[in-house]
């Protein structure tokens, strides 16, 4: 077949773990019994929506206790305030020391700081006694609660009462090698892409294409020392919620177009053991000739060449056992999609 120019889509198919947008661990800040749960597991929740009632019965006592404390010093201040003025206004007048004056103005410097010291613990019970009801600190779906009511759970401790997930959008992270990543980079800048925002698609488990096509987010900033390795982030809408953390995915990351990409049928390229490719074409002398040439990738049943053919070379991709290097052959061109067969028309000197 007579080779031609194309462009060809490049991509790379990288393999990956789906990974939640937010994850959210919910536990509780204050000690207590459960007394209620308030969500269904497995339902979507949203953020400030009440999950847990707590006990609130100690701490709305210490609340009304902190509140009237605060009335409590409220009236001493008052009194304070107008025996720190009669005294100010006597000691003018020779009617007090100014050492009684300046003791009175003290005991109301004092009711003012108890004041904000009791008002501060009020705010402390109010806060504790908010705390009672365990709310949602994320909108997403919550998984299964680790508690029942009439469990005693305290303020921050290890065991979360339950997950939350926001699953879209969602996360994909896909794992290459710093060398695939150098390569990537070339790769879309030579189809004038970018590694941000280019496009990705999804393959799953079980085969299927996911419907929804994404887009890379971020490189990780480091390669992993031991393996070698970059993380590359992608980001999917899950509108349907078919993705979910933990599954396996393989994604297809677009590099770029090359618009004069030159694709040979598979047949008509040979590998060595060393890995080392070449091609047999019909040169203008109508005889065989080999072309040491550089396979970059597979496209479907094709392979992208790099170097060593090009735009019109008359590559043999079918009957090559047939013929050797240097026969006169008098090929045949079925047509641009069908493979050339070649025939030696001259005994040959070689083996066949």
């Amino acid at each position: 077949m007579t080779l031609k120019t194309q462009p060809v889509t490049l991509s790379s198919d990288l393999s990956g773990r789906t990974v939640a947008a937010m994850t959210s661990e919910v536990r509780p800040q204050v000690d207590g019994i459960i007394k209620k749960r308030l969500f269904t597991e497995g339902s979507e929740v949203t953020a400030g929506q009440v999950l847990y009632q707590i006990d609130p019965a100690s701490y709305q006592a210490a609340y009304d206790t902190a509140k009237a404390a605060l009335q409590n010093v409220q009236v001493s201040v008052k009194s304070a305030k107008l025996k720190a003025q009669r005294y100010a206004a006597l000691a003018k007048e020779n009617g007090v020391s100014q050492q009684d004056a300046d003791d009175a103005q003290t005991s109301y410097q004092q009711a003012l700081a108890n004041v904000a010291e009791k008002t501060a613990a009020l705010e402390t019970a109010r806060i504790n006694l908010a705390y009672t009801q365990v709310r949602a600190p994320i909108s997403g779906r919550i998984g299964i609660s680790s508690v029942t009511p009439g469990a005693l759970v305290t303020a921050n401790q290890t065991t979360a009462l339950a997950t939350i997930r926001n699953l879209d959008p969602i996360y994909v992270d896909l794992t290459q090698s710093s060398a695939q990543l150098l390569a990537l980079r070339k790769q879309q800048q030579a189809g004038n892409d970018t590694v941000a925002n280019a496009p990705v698609q999804l393959t799953l488990e079980d085969g299927s294409v996911y419907a929804h096509e994404g887009s890379l987010q971020l490189t990780e900033v480091a390669v992993d020392e031991a393996t070698g390795a970059v993380t590359l982030r992608a980001k999917f809408p899950n509108p349907e919620h078919q993705l979910l953390p933990g599954m396996f995915v393989r994604a297809s990351v677009r590099n770029g177009v090359n618009n004069t990409a030159i694709l040979a049928p598979q047949q008509g390229i040979t590998h060595d053991a060393k890995g080392n490719a070449t091609a047999l074409v019909v040169n203008q002398q109508q005889q065989v000739e080999r072309r040491e040439v550089v396979t970059e990738r597979t496209i479907d049943s094709y392979w992208l060449i790099s170097r060593g053919l090009a735009a019109g070379d008359r590559l043999i991709v079918e009957g090559t056992e047939k013929v050797s290097v240097g026969d006169d052959v008098k090929p045949v061109e079925v047509s641009t999609t069908l493979p050339v067969v070649a025939e030696p028309t001259t005994p040959s000197t070689g083996e066949k």
